[in-house]
């Protein structure tokens, strides 16, 4: 027996959980965009992140620029949605390989209640989308000291 395959459960487990997670994200992340039409063609991968301050996002969005990029708030969500565009396919080149996606995307959060919606920042860089997400006072977590 010249190889041998082993088991690792937790690989197995690891790909079952992205599996998972990206078909609920198909079902629960309606592909609509801004005005509401269906169309989003991928999903881009996000963090989310809780402070005693509020929360962070980060969205990967490689190769794409700023103004491609929109977002808004709407009921609670926080809605992403954009389009990444194909680079110029050369004539005298015969694609081997093809595993980017291109097209227009749309991710929508459910934020819990206790956001200061008119001190949202959103910064991008480096194809990254940063998004601050400050909470209000009463939703502040409040440390209580045993005595």
């Amino acid at each position: 027996m010249d190889s041998l395959t082993r088991y690792r459960p937790s690989r197995s487990l690891r790909n079952l959980q992205e599996e998972v997670n990206r078909v609920f994200d198909s079902l629960f992340s309606p592909a609509m965009d801004e005005d509401g039409q269906s169309g989003a063609v991928w999903t881009p991968r996000l963090d989310l992140t809780e402070t005693e301050d509020g929360f962070q996002l980060a969205v990967d969005l490689p190769g794409m620029k700023k103004d491609d990029v929109h977002i808004r708030m709407e009921d609670d969500r926080l809605i992403i949605s954009g389009e990444r565009t194909e680079e110029k396919k050369e004539e005298d080149r015969n694609r081997v390989r093809m595993e980017r996606s291109f097209g227009s995307f749309y991710r929508s959060l459910r934020l819990p209640k206790g956001i200061k919606d008119d001190q949202i920042r959103a910064h991008f860089r480096n194809g990254v989308l940063k998004v601050d997400l400050p909470k209000t006072e009463v939703s502040t977590p409040k440390r209580i000291e045993i005595e």
